[in-house]
């Protein structure tokens, strides 16, 4: 089973918000997901993105693969720093 971590777009028409959601790769964009891990709000001038770190990294950890999107908002927030840098 193919985890990956992906964009779950709400908001309204030509207002997009989006969750940071775990999910299972074949199930739909704004379908089931495992776990929600943030947010993700690109109206706000700059994008405005709220990701919780301890659950991100653990699913990092376990295998869970971020879309393009999510890993540069990662990057953004430091948190793909901390996955790819072993702790000392």
């Amino acid at each position: 089973m193919a985890i990956k971590i992906r964009l779950a777009r709400a908001g309204a028409k030509k207002k997009p918000f989006y969750q940071v959601v775990v999910a299972d790769c074949r199930s739909r964009r704004d379908g089931r997901f495992i776990e929600n891990v943030g947010t993700y709000d690109p109206n706000k001038n700059p994008a405005a993105y709220n990701l919780e770190e301890g659950k991100t990294l653990e699913w990092l950890k376990q295998g869970a693969q971020p879309t393009d999107t999510v890993k540069q908002i990662l990057k953004k927030a430091g948190i793909w720093e901390k996955f790819v840098t072993p702790a000392a």
